[in-house]
């Protein structure tokens, strides 16, 4: 059970430390929301937003992240 504890505050940290990057990363460069892959639509009354493009490498950043400190704390 100390096991899963421990997993859960790793995991925990690493969604919070990528929130921060990604607040960080924002405030940086603020044209990266209209990276390749960013679809938008845009209607009478309403608006669309899908960063597909910023998503993939999120995620990818993500799994080599959660690989590194799965691999430290084995």
């Amino acid at each position: 059970m100390v096991e899963f504890g421990r997993l859960l505050v790793i995991i925990g940290l690493a969604i919070t430390f990528s929130g921060l990057v990604i607040l960080v990363a924002a405030k940086l460069f603020p044209g990266l929301n209209q990276m390749p892959g960013t679809f938008t639509y845009e209607g009478e009354n309403f608006k669309i937003f899908f960063p597909l493009g910023a998503m993939i490498l999120i995620s990818i950043l993500g799994t080599i992240l959660l690989n590194v400190i799965i691999r430290l704390f084995r």
